[in-house]
């Protein structure tokens, strides 16, 4: 594999750490927040609280009516490698463009930092203070990991229970991707499936992409609320969609999800109605035909359990799902 990039940065030892904590790869990280005035307090002091520190931490307000631009500052005036970048737009949640726009906003502020992962980081989250250390030294292991997370758990009824995604998926609501890897890509795609389309077209380029069931980390808000649970399953047969998947292996995952997913029965409809609107509208889908087909390929072999290159120790369902 052709990474484009050649030799190890020094290694950058987080602030008040020793020598024992350093680690030849740097992180700069991004987070596109909106209203998150309930939850960017906790997500900041779990970042702030890792072993490993960012380089750069990016946190772009996305037009938010709350408080959220206000909290980012005030943190970024305790913190040096904290910066805020705010946008105007509409008020509505927009999980697939509005993302990604606020992503590139932050990524044009890391033109003159020197860095080798990227992280795309919700506001709603709190990591274990050796959250990134781990996960950063799992590619320091394999050379060819070219995205990774750990997985997220939520509180349902007072338990907090693992969300459970395909072996290849990478939590989107901290997905850290190689820089040569997000740079052979191309960024990530401006539209609904983003956090798997990325996956795809790493995978399609040689590159492996994976979560770690040992690395869990808290998403403070349900999956779905921030933008109400059904309108994401449609937006999950959307993705579906324009990701290649096809009809056949559709008729096995509605089922699925109507008995498996909340909301149950309706959550596996609006999978197929996402689906369906845009087959009968003929929309045109978001990858290659070659990425469809290994696309395709990583949904059967998870249906029957053949693929095993990066599995994780725990339990496969036939969706991931992204934030």
């Amino acid at each position: 594999m052709n990474t484009g990039r050649s030799g190890l940065k020094a290694p950058f030892i987080a602030p008040g750490q020793g020598s024992d904590r350093a680690i030849p790869y740097r992180y700069a990280i991004i987070s596109p927040a909106k209203d998150e005035e309930a939850f960017l307090a906790r997500t900041i002091e779990s970042v702030a609280g890792q072993t490993i520190q960012p380089v750069r931490w990016v946190i772009v307000d996305d037009g938010s009516r709350d408080r959220t631009a206000e909290i980012a500052a005030r943190y970024s005036e305790r913190y040096s490698w904290i910066s805020v970048e705010r946008i105007k737009r509409d008020p509505l949640r927009n999980p697939g463009p509005a993302v990604v726009a606020a992503f590139n906003a932050g990524l044009q502020k890391l033109a003159n930092v020197d860095y080798d992962f990227l992280v795309k980081l919700d506001v709603d989250l709190v990591l274990p203070a050796d959250y990134f250390q781990k996960l950063l030294s799992r590619f320091d292991k394999d050379k060819e990991l070219g995205i990774a997370s750990g997985v997220y758990v939520e509180s349902w009824n007072g338990q907090w229970q693992a969300i459970q995604m395909p072996a290849y998926h990478a939590a989107g609501a901290s997905k850290v991707m190689r820089r040569e890897c997000f740079e052979a890509i191309g960024g990530y795609s401006p539209n609904i499936g983003w956090d798997s389309i990325d996956e795809i077209r790493a995978r399609a380029l040689g590159w492996n992409t994976r979560h770690f069931a040992d690395l869990p980390f808290q998403h403070l808000r349900q999956e779905g609320r921030g933008t109400g649970m059904l309108r994401n399953s449609v937006k999950n047969g959307v993705a579906y969609y324009l990701m290649g998947g096809d009809f056949l292996f559709l008729l096995l995952k509605v089922p699925y999800r109507m008995v498996s997913t909340r909301p149950f029965v309706g959550g596996g409809l609006a999978i197929l109605w996402g689906y369906l609107s845009c087959l009968f509208s003929g929309r045109k889908r978001l990858v290659t035909k070659t990425e469809a087909r290994l696309y395709r390929k990583l949904l059967r072999s998870q249906l029957w359990g053949r693929f095993r290159k990066a599995a994780p120790d725990s339990v496969i369902s036939p969706e991931g799902t992204g934030s």
